[in-house]
């Protein structure tokens, strides 16, 4: 989903540069695209064309050698038969919200859309958990649910603790690229925002992975309340110009 992209650019410039503050420069001159939205646009491509899920992945990131993959991820990305390799990496999470926007009226299918372009990697009981957790509170969040009820409901399916706000959040929270560590305080960062453009600021003033953390906020805050034409078009005109086929999978998605 866009969310997820637009998340993803936001984020980062402040991955390695971390902040505690929700004041900071929206679009920075710096910000990039990095392997959050290939793998986001890997994901969509595999749901709309009903394709096999590690070699489009692999395509797709053999294809931007250079957005910060992870270490384990990078040697599955080159390997000639990829096997999933037990890892609960937040990478599960950021990439899978089309498997919820493809399924908006069917829950079932879009947790089982989840699993299958997860497990292909991230088949650890947490990777896929926090796969479906994100995949689950988009589901709802497009469903017209609202955050209490999406709390209550992550909670009780994923016994993850969303009692937190941000700012009880932020002072103790360092860098981390778990499921367990990143989906429940992204999710919190989504439920918690007044607006898209807040909840991107929230997950980026956590101070911890912030592309990725924005990247699995991103989604469930557009789900929850949509996202400023200007904004969409500022990502996909000035960050995304060298990727035309990231844009084009996403038109595909959104029947534009």
């Amino acid at each position: 989903m866009w969310g997820a992209i637009i998340g993803d650019i936001v984020g980062s410039v402040y991955e390695w540069d971390r902040i505690k503050t929700k004041d900071f420069e929206f679009f920075n001159p710096g910000g990039h695209f990095t392997d959050d939205a290939v793998c986001t646009a890997a994901v969509a491509d595999v749901l709309l064309h009903d394709l096999p899920a590690s070699p489009t992945l692999q395509r797709w990131c053999r294809r931007y050698p250079g957005v910060s993959y992870g270490g384990w991820f990078r040697q599955w990305i080159r390997h000639e038969s990829p096997e999933s390799y037990n890892s609960f990496g937040n990478g599960a999470a950021m990439r899978v919200s089309p498997a919820a926007f493809l399924n908006r009226d069917d829950l079932a299918a879009a947790l089982a859309a989840s699993d299958r372009v997860t497990a292909i990697t991230h088949d650890h009981p947490e990777g896929m958990k926090g796969a479906r957790a994100t995949v689950h509170a988009i589901w709802l969040a497009l469903n017209r649910a609202g955050p209490a009820d999406i709390r209550t409901t992550i909670t009780a399916e994923y016994a993850y603790d969303l009692s937190r706000t941000v700012d009880e959040i932020r002072p103790g929270y360092a860098f981390n690229e778990t499921c367990q560590r990143t989906v429940p305080e992204s999710i919190t960062c989504a439920l918690e925002s007044a607006s898209f453009e807040d909840a991107i600021r929230n997950a980026v003033s956590l101070g911890g992975d912030s592309d990725t953390v924005a990247a699995i906020a991103g989604p469930i805050a557009e789900a929850l309340h949509g996202i400023p034409r200007a904004v969409e078009a500022e990502a996909r005109e000035r960050y995304l110009a060298d990727a035309p086929d990231i844009v084009a999978v996403m038109g595909e998605m959104y029947g534009g």
